[in-house]
């Protein structure tokens, strides 16, 4: 209502950020004595140094740790039980995800069932989840390696049942990571496709928070210093990955975007999304954001004018004219950033797939569409896809 400025505002996490800040994980204080340290299947944190080091960080803080190394890119249920399973058998009283979104994702679905017992599937809302409440969970602390998610500061993760090929967002305030260390020398190692990738994924959690239902004067805040950032820097970033002041700056942009995440929350955009990678678990979350973004923002190009305007302005620094300034920026940023050519035909997506996604997307992600500035119909949303393939 005019006149009135009602809004909340509950991020409880400790943020440590900037280059070498891991190395407070010693002397920070820790939630418990003994963690289950949550990592990708892939390798990469023990061939870069990273597991060896927090483990050390770890012990010089006073706790032990048991390495659970299974995570997939995109988690899935399994793999959360069976992380539980070996979270009790070794008696462990806090989670450490280390890693991308996944890693922290699967952390915090793995702090639920570890404290609340039962199928982790028992506390997912929406779809074949059970909806049950959340009480409790172990103390988590997030130590990302990319910049994309936000997950370190916000209260939401993202696990796929494989059985139901749902992949469906939870969240409730008990999985606020006690503490997230945000140190950007660990993310200089990833590549120029993935730092894309992920830098794209925060730039749209802060532009789908910035048009959201819920948005609020806190979230707006947030939003548009994540925008300017990563128009500004993810270009500089993937072009030249040791860039450390360009991480630096995508790093903080990532973190903003999850603020953004915490007080507006997504909205379509990812609900469609979430529908393609739980039909094809090998595309990027990022890249099928990319994809599908051009037509989803045109789709409410008339519904949010001022908003889209004021996104341009913050990207390019100069006045926007009309509410297409703001997808020509975009597709400049792609350009830059050497991914304007995706098209989910190159995941293997046709036609055929359309009817599909958008019943996935409608009984997976109906909080996220009814977050959307306007109802979107299901023909719109098919043909949003359909102009993405």
């Amino acid at each position: 209502m005019r006149g009135q400025m009602k809004f909340g505002l509950y991020i409880p996490t400790r943020l440590l950020f900037g280059a070498g800040e891991l190395n407070q994980l010693a002397t920070a204080g820790l939630p418990g004595k003994k963690a289950l340290l949550v990592v990708s299947a892939g390798g990469s944190m023990a061939r870069l140094g990273y597991l060896d080091r927090v483990r050390a960080l770890l012990a010089q803080g006073g706790a032990d740790s048991v390495v659970f190394d299974r995570v997939q890119p995109n988690p899935i249920r399994a793999t959360v039980m069976e992380g539980t399973e070996v979270c009790r058998a070794e008696g462990c009283d806090f989670v450490v995800g280390l890693g991308g979104g996944s890693s922290i994702d699967t952390a915090k679905a793995i702090a639920i069932t570890a404290a609340m017992g039962g199928d982790f599937w028992d506390y997912v809302h929406g779809g074949t989840g059970g909806g049950k409440r959340v009480e409790r969970a172990l103390p988590i602390v997030a130590i990302p390696t990319t910049a994309g998610t936000g997950t370190e500061v916000d209260l939401w993760g993202v696990i796929t049942n494989e059985q139901t090929r749902e992949k469906m967002g939870f969240g409730c305030p008990q999985i606020f990571p006690t503490m997230a260390i945000v140190d950007p020398d660990l993310m200089m190692s990833v590549p120029p496709r993935l730092t894309a990738y992920q830098g794209f994924d925060a730039f749209f959690h802060a532009a789908e928070g910035y048009i959201s239902h819920s948005h609020s004067p806190a979230s707006d805040l947030y939003a548009l210093e994540a925008i300017r950032l990563l128009y500004k820097y993810l270009p500089v970033a993937v072009a030249d990955g040791n860039n450390r002041w360009a991480r630096i700056k995508v790093a903080w942009a990532s973190t903003l975007a999850g603020m953004v995440e915490s007080t507006a929350g997504c909205t379509g955009e990812h609900a469609l999304e979430h529908a393609l990678s739980a039909f094809k678990p090998e595309l990027p979350h990022g890249a099928g954001l990319i994809a599908i973004s051009g037509a989803y923002f045109k789709t409410l190009k008339n519904d949010v004018m001022k908003r889209l305007m004021k996104m341009s302005e913050k990207m390019t620094q100069q006045k926007a004219a009309r509410p297409s300034d703001f997808l020509d920026a975009l597709e400049v940023m792609k350009r830059e950033c050497g991914v304007a050519d995706l098209k989910l035909s190159q995941w293997g997506f046709t036609a055929a797939h359309l009817d599909d996604l958008v019943e996935n997307a409608v009984t997976t992600g109906a909080s996220m569409l009814d977050n959307d500035p306007r109802f979107l119909n299901r023909e719109e949303l098919r043909e949003i896809y359909a102009a993405s393939l």
